[in-house]
């Protein structure tokens, strides 16, 4: 299977590269950088060097896709969005690890992204990837959308409950913690190791993007 990947030197896309050189069943075929174009991977991660030195392309990928099975986005939220569209899906299958196709109304999506999304008639079409609850779907799917750390966490961990009907939706309180590459490789005052190492502090309460995702998924679960 050939596989690429648009956005391949932040933190989602160097670990997809690592885990797709290591499959056996995938070929790398190729990557897109903005901030690296035309450099070598290796540039943007030196553990790389002699492992992984392809360059990365300019985003100009429309006849590039026809050579390959399978597109990886990893791009910051509301990018995927202008990218994916009918014509693409008729010849990949893409997988989104944006939040660009994570939840089904557009209204939600603008509430908690600060955007409007700019392809809603793909919203009612993704496929939600988590493989647990949704592996049939998956397999027939064209475009999956990768959840949210925080969805997944609580999804997998609530739904044998729910199912069951053991537990109440207005029961649940989710107590989650995660470290801070999620915030992306942008520096920040935030990130920083002498800001946050040996260190624990709350976020986002009751505004973290990931709520609405989560209320969402839960909601399909149990009666």
């Amino acid at each position: 299977m050939k596989a690429a990947i648009i956005g391949s030197t932040g933190y989602a896309g160097q670990e997809l590269v690592r885990l797709l050189l290591q499959h056996t069943e995938v070929e790398l075929a190729w990557i897109t950088s903005n901030t690296y174009k035309n450099e070598a991977f290796s540039n943007a991660y030196g553990n790389y060097v002699k492992i992984f030195d392809e360059k990365c392309i300019e985003n100009d990928f429309d006849n590039l896709i026809l050579d390959i099975d399978v597109l990886f986005l990893a791009t910051p939220h509301g990018l995927s969005a202008s990218i994916v569209n009918n014509d693409m899906l008729e010849k990949v299958k893409v997988i989104d690890l944006s939040a660009d196709f994570r939840l089904k109304d557009k209204d939600v999506y603008a509430k908690w992204y600060g955007k409007s999304h700019e392809n809603t008639e793909l919203l009612t079409k993704a496929v939600y990837g988590l493989s647990e609850i949704n592996r049939e779907s998956i397999k027939e799917a064209k475009l999956l959308a990768n959840p949210g750390c925080y969805p997944t966490a609580a999804a997998l961990g609530l739904y044998p409950l729910l199912k069951e009907n053991i537990i109440s939706k207005q029961s649940i309180i989710v107590d989650a913690k995660s470290g801070v590459s999620g915030a992306g490789r942008s520096p920040k005052i935030g990130t920083h190791f002498n800001e946050v190492t040996e260190s624990m502090k709350a976020y986002g309460i009751g505004v973290h993007r990931h709520t609405p995702e989560i209320e969402e998924q839960l909601s399909y679960m149990g009666d």
